[in-house]
């Protein structure tokens, strides 16, 4: 690449709100300028104004604003910006067309059929990018061995770029296409998105219709099989989309910055971060690689200053903004994930792993029953912090204010309507006392309310003042940014203390010492641009050149020539590209990536063998198989030996290397530092003398003993009392993190602890299913992630549970508590118990629960339980999969457990264990479980996950005692109690002021007509409720009986749901709740009764019936539409979406999962690639949900072709009654199961049936859609939901984002 020597080279980050500009000067000199991003008045383009000013100050020449600037002085130009995020949060892309294979007009809006909150029942679910669908008339499939679908015509074979041969069923059909397409031409539509089925692997028919559109006149065309090319079609779709939507966007942004320039930047080499970290040409910059091309500088930024200077050891970088935070990690390598959700839309592309969390400076500050919360939302820019003095809330940046910490006369004077007044403490201190106040009251009206655990909450001999309130919330922010750094650690087995912590961004330095202690770390590093690393980063980064295909081999000696084949020929168009762009070969690297997974599973890697060179047992490219199980091993705790390595996808990444070398050293000094001022700033003990510097006059490698505050000109930085601060050679500041004087903290209530001891109760749960996640080997645990960890207190009450699967809820604290009451003073240290049975608080028996009591030297009785619950793939019965759609006893339905000690004395007892997963046998029909390796492997997952827990909590005690931690065990069920008490109260007096009653009742019925009936009596006073469900019908022949804990789980779902607001999910929210149920009725049924639909059906019905009696919406689908379909070889099981019920002010969503399930749907391209199937269609049935002034949303259609002989189970409902309306809104459309023979014949199978299938038979499932809510008359049309801004709410991003969402999505 050409040396720009003495020129001006210039790095800019263009922000949403401030545009940071990093310049190298001709003769070596570094400077840096912030300016607003927009500021019309003066300027139309920030970067090119930072580049004119640093042109014309350094120069002393003229560049005015209303001429190109002159470019001869400039060598290079690197940019980040947010123009592609800012246009995706704002939905103000391009108006773009989607052309789609016939049969799957809707994918993109079903998506994953998963909603995004699980407790919000108006789905708001971000708007697809695309206006218009045109459906392609094609169809390829993947060809596949022993498929005996009857042949009536020869089909075209062709070979795709994997390997694998595929069938054209459906040729092309252009003529179509192109009256389609002139259509949506003459509508004023120039960009286009293609995505057609199995393109990622044979593309003919996407590059066909890319090129009639071209040649049609669209300025924009984006077609999947060239964007990214990897199997999946949803993900794949929304990244086309989101190429074809902002790519006009960056072109328009690109043309204007170019015009401030002479000859349009022709002869500078001006770059673009892209979302991976590397840079790209401005000619190739695309939307779907420019999501995070503004956070991105800042990795690199952090990556390359301060690993090499912190001995390597591995770093967390912490760039804390106004809005969130983004956290991310560096060892050696960029972490990158090739799959990420920004504003709602999942790109298939490579992205540096940046986990963004809803606290930043201008994060809000809540007190909510009892708790002190910060975020998720945010004041934003405008009207900004209650200290900009125009009109703000409280906010993080307050409290900062408020405690001292933030100095304002070092801050310009750019606040106000006006723009030109100081910060105001004085609104800051206004807003504080009103809160304080209103704390204060709640704290002494509820002194004497609330017990628990038997005896009163007391919080203690005063009130709270003004700096302890602040100083509760930064403490409460501190540990909400703690939570998402250990999982991103601990998630891939790595020691959080163990960690640098390398702050930047304007707020990140007021809160590093203390969050670095308390995740255990010893060193904060901020270098010294840390306010405007990003921009800093840029001249640091690389130009990178990926190209990546898919791939479908095998990894072993067989096919190591063609893979070494194909590393090659994908190396040299690396090689070759970066060359055109003037880089010598001694400049260029090249990495080859192998996108790895063992046969059978979905858990892929994308794996490097930089570390492991090849052999004779490998390919040429490294020894990929060294490096894919040693990192399985360090991820997942085991390995698998004998299964086939497969290789989904080959990638390789070139780096022409082109970051700048940081040159600049500060003199040595002898000098101590100097402060320029003392002020008083409020920390645990109170207000202390805090001595204030100013970063450029602190001499090198003097130290600075906490507290302190260095001030820069773009951020504020808080040294913490015992901790210690110094500068080094390289001019940036390292911080030595001493450990926390720790103050006692008694047994009373302080409701600053109780909103971080709530966290801290969450992250045990958390962490105990991170270790479940990477030691269990089962699909349903590792991959579908279909269990939940908790935390019990000495009683057995629930304290806290992760991750909210709804049929969880709740439902293990009856678990815990029969075991108490059955073995009671039997439990001895080293036990574990195994339980599922239904009477013993099992929902169904696959659902394995493992509880560890924990004892405590010199006490007899266990001080806490931990447990966990994991959906069990097998455990025998009369079917594969232990969900048989016509079982009637328990027996059949498999293995059972009541109170099995499955661990003694420390002792695993797997023969005993053993012999119980193989009990089934003996029943008639029955057999024990089909894969008892995966059983036991698993279950020793759940008991090390326990063991994980029981350490955690342990630590805790060790810290704060254990009557402190059993005492706010107790107030954080108190606080849940709180909450639904007070929406109990707020119910009842609007029930009293419109009817005078406060008895709600409702009742709905099964599909066989069995009714469940609830009376609800409201105790206004008391805020109290019992919930009467007398007169339900009597337990059932089949399998719909649902045990108490299933019905207990719905309860807390609902009521969390009424709440309308986070609060701890555990026991406290049934405290104020009688349930009465009937004993033999279908939701108390006897001990022998068969329980599998009950779980999975039933529950969907008693959430219906109790929101039918609070008149909170109208009824959802009411059922999960249970499909399965198996051979003696292959096995399948998906649950469908159908529509959500309408509400007061919403639409219900169109094909969504709704209530007690939130399960995601496999791909189409993989399940055609799995599985002996066809998906012949896949997309919304109109006009199935109810009407009203709200509409509810539309079911499903989705049909199944089958290849071969299985045999298919259905277990579903709501066919015969349909999902209610309310106020007047009409009923859902019920659901259809219809069977269409291959002889032509057509059958209604009914709601719950196993049938065998035939090869060429289809499976046609409609599900129900949602009811409507209000009269119809009271709307002339059907209305659209409301369109929210996205910018909003705060939008959360990442691997430990993707993970939550994942766990929500079972």
């Amino acid at each position: 690449m050409a040396e720009t020597e003495g020129k001006f080279d210039f790095a800019i980050d263009r922000g949403g709100t401030f545009t940071d500009v990093f310049a190298r000067l001709p003769d070596g000199r570094e400077r840096v300028l912030k300016l607003l991003s927009r500021d019309p008045q003066n300027y139309k383009d920030a970067p090119t104004e930072g580049i004119r000013r640093v042109l014309e100050e350094e120069t002393g020449r003229a560049f005015p604003r209303d001429q190109p600037v002159d470019t001869s002085l400039i060598g290079w130009i690197r940019m980040g910006t947010t123009v592609a995020t800012n246009a995706l949060l704002e939905r103000e892309g391009e108006r773009t067309a989607l052309l789609v294979t016939k049969g799957f007009k809707d994918l993109l809006h079903i998506g994953t059929q998963a909603r995004p909150k699980l407790f919000d029942l108006e789905v708001a679910v971000p708007e697809v990018l695309y206006e218009e669908v045109i459906e392609v008339d094609e169809r390829v499939v993947l060809r596949r061995d022993g498929c005996q679908l009857p042949r009536k015509d020869p089909k075209r074979v062709v070979t795709g770029s994997t390997g694998d041969s595929l069938e054209v069923w459906k040729e092309l059909d252009l003529k179509h296409v192109e009256k389609e397409l002139r259509g949506v031409l003459s509508r004023g539509i120039t960009s286009v998105a293609v995505l057609l089925l199995h393109s990622y692997t044979w593309s003919d028919h996407e590059k066909a219709v890319g090129a009639l559109a071209r040649s049609l006149g669209f300025t924009q065309v984006s077609l999947s099989s060239e964007v990214m090319p990897m199997v999946r079609a949803v993900p794949r779709g929304y990244t086309v989309c989101a190429d074809a939507y902002l790519t006009p966007n960056i072109r328009q942004y690109l043309k204007g910055f170019t015009s401030g320039f002479k000859g349009g930047l022709k002869d500078v080499d001006v770059l673009f971060m892209q979302s991976d970290g590397g840079l790209t040409p401005m000619e190739k910059f695309c939307g779907s690689r420019a999501i995070l091309s503004g956070p991105a500088g800042g990795v690199v930024g952090y990556a390359v200053t301060s690993f090499s200077q912190m001995e390597e050891k591995p770093v967390i970088g912490f760039d804390m903004g106004g809005t969130s935070t983004d956290v991310s990690r560096y060892a050696g390598q960029y972490e990158h994930v090739f799959e990420a959700t920004t504003a709602g839309v999942t790109l298939q592309a490579p992205q540096l792993d940046i986990n963004t969390v809803a606290a930043g400076g201008g994060s809000r500050l809540f007190f909510r029953s009892g708790m002190f919360v910060v975020g998720p939302e945010s004041a934003g820019a405008h009207p900004g912090p209650a200290c900009y003095r125009k009109g703000g809330p409280l906010t993080v940046t307050d409290a900062n204010l408020a405690l001292g910490r933030l100095l304002p006369s070092f801050f310009p004077k750019i606040f106000g309507p006006g723009e030109d007044e100081p910060l105001s403490t004085e609104d800051t201190m206004k807003h504080f006392r009103l809160l304080t106040q209103e704390i204060n009251v709640f704290l002494s009206s509820n002194q004497s309310q609330v017990t628990t655990n038997n005896h009163t909450v007391s919080n203690g001999d005063s009130a709270m003042s003004v700096e302890e309130v602040a100083m509760g919330f930064i403490r409460v922010a501190n540990e909400a940014m703690c939570r998402p750094i250990r999982a991103l650690t601990q998630a891939k087995g790595h020691d959080t203390s163990q960690h640098v912590l390398a702050c930047f961004g304007g707020a990140g330095g007021q809160h590093a010492c203390a969050i670095a202690r308390a995740l255990g770390m010893k060193t904060v590093f901020i270098h010294k641009y840390s306010g405007v690393l990003s921009a800093y980063g840029l001249a640091l980064a690389d130009v990178v050149e990926e190209v990546q295909e898919p791939c479908s081999l095998q990894y072993d000696a067989r096919c190591f020539v063609e893979l070494d084949r194909r590393v090659e020929q994908l190396s040299r168009r690396c090689r070759d590209t970066l060359c055109a762009r003037d880089f010598n070969s001694d400049q260029i690297t090249t990495e080859v990536f192998l996108h790895l997974r063992y046969e059978g599973t979905d858990c892929a890697l994308m794996v490097t063998a930089a570390d492991y060179p090849s052999n004779a047992q490998s390919c040429q490219a490294g020894d990929f198989r060294s490096a894919f199980t040693k990192r399985y091993l360090k991820e997942f705790g085991f390995t698998i030996p004998d299964r086939p390595i497969m290789v989904d996808d080959i990638r390789v990444r070139g780096c022409g290397k082109s970051g700048i070398k940081s040159v600049y050293k500060t003199k040595m000094g002898f000098k101590h530092a100097k402060p320029v001022t003392m002020t008083k700033c409020y920390f645990e003990d109170g207000y202390l003398d805090t001595s204030v510097y100013l970063w450029e006059e602190l001499p090198c490698g003097d130290s600075i003993q906490g507290p302190a505050i260095i001030i820069d000109k773009n951020s504020t930085i808080l040294v913490e009392p015992c901790c210690e601060a110094h500068r080094t050679e390289g001019g940036d500041v390292c911080i030595a993190v001493g450990s926390d004087p720790h103050c006692a903290l008694g047994t009373e209530l302080n409701t600053v602890q109780l909103s971080i001891f709530s966290h801290r109760f969450m992250s045990i749960a958390e962490q105990m299913g991170r270790v479940l996640q990477r030691t269990s080997i089962s699909t349903n645990i590792k991959e579908r992630l279909d269990f939940s960890c908790a935390v019990f207190g000495p009683d057995g009450g629930l304290v806290s549970n992760a991750p909210h699967i709804p049929v969880h809820l709740g439902a293990m604290q009856e678990t815990v508590q029969y075991q108490i009451r059955t073995l009671g003073n039997e439990l001895r240290e080293g036990d574990v118990l195994l339980s599922n049975h239904p009477c013993a608080g099992g929902s169904h028996l696959p659902d394995l629960t493992v509880i560890t009591p924990v004892f405590r030297k010199e006490l007899s009785k266990p001080v806490f339980f931990l447990a966990s619950r994991g959906h069990h793939a097998d455990i025998g019965g009369i079917t594969p999969g232990s969900m048989p759609p016509h079982s009637t006893t328990l027996e059949q339905e498999g293995a059972v457990f009541t109170s099995f000690k499955l661990v003694t004395g420390g002792v695993f007892q797997e023969e005993a264990v053993t012999e119980a997963l193989m009990a089934p046998a003996q029943y008639p029909d029955c057999s024990g479980t089909r894969n008892l390796h995966d059983n036991l492997s698993d279950l020793r997952a759940q008991v090390a996950a326990n063991q994980r827990g029981s350490q955690l909590v342990g630590e805790l005690i060790d810290s704060y005692g254990l009557a402190v931690v059993q005492a706010y065990m107790g107030y954080i069920q108190s606080n849940a109690e709180l909450a639904v008490r007070d929406m109990l109260r707020d119910f009842a007096r609007c029930r009293r002021q419109q009817t005078g009653s406060l008895e709600v009742e409702s009742e709905d019925f099964m599909d066989d007509g069995t009714p469940i009936r609830l009376r609800v009596q409201i105790n206004e006073e008391e805020g109290s409720a019992v919930f009467d469900f007398s007169g339900t019908g009597t337990e059932v022949w089949g399998n719909c009986n649902a045990p108490r804990a299933i019905t207990l789980s719905a309860l807390i779902y609902c009521l969390r749901c009424m709440v309308g607001q986070d609060i701890p999910l555990n026991q406290g929210c049934l405290a104020p709740i009688k349930v009465i149920i009937p004993p033999g009725s279908i939701l108390q049924p006897s001990q022998n009764a068969a329980v599998v639909g009950g779980n999975v059906l039933t529950s969907q019905r008693v959430v219906d019936v109790i929101f039918k009696a609070f008149e909170v919406c109208a009824a959802s689908q009411g059922c999960m539409n249970n499909i399965s379909f198996g051979t003696e070889n292959v096995g399948y099981y998906e649950t469908v979406a159908g529509g959500a019920g309408a509400g007061p002010g919403w639409n219900g969503r169109s094909g969504v999962h709704s209530h007690m399930t939130n399960t995601r749907i496999t791909d189409p391209e993989i399940l055609e690639k799995r599985y002996p199937v066809i998906l012949e269609q896949f997309s919304l049935r109109p006009d199935s949900g109810g009407a009203g002034k709200h509409c509810g949303g539309d079911g499903v259609i989705r049909k199944l072709l089958f290849r071969n002989k299985v045999v298919l189970s259905v277990l579903t409902e709501r066919r015969s009654t349909r999902p209610y309306g309310l106020k007047g809104g009409e009923d859902g459309a019920a659901g259809l199961n219809l069977l269409h023979r291959a002889d032509g014949r057509q059958l209604n199978l009914g709601a719950k049936t196993s049938v065998p299938l035939q090869p060429g038979d289809m499976f046609c499932l409609y599900t129900p859609g949602g009811g409507g809510y209000g009269g119809e008359e009271e709307t002339s049309n059907r209305p659209k939901t409301k369109h929210r801004r996205l910018n909003e709410t705060f939008l959360e991003r990442g691997s430990v984002f993707e993970y939550r969402m994942a766990q929500e999505g079972v």
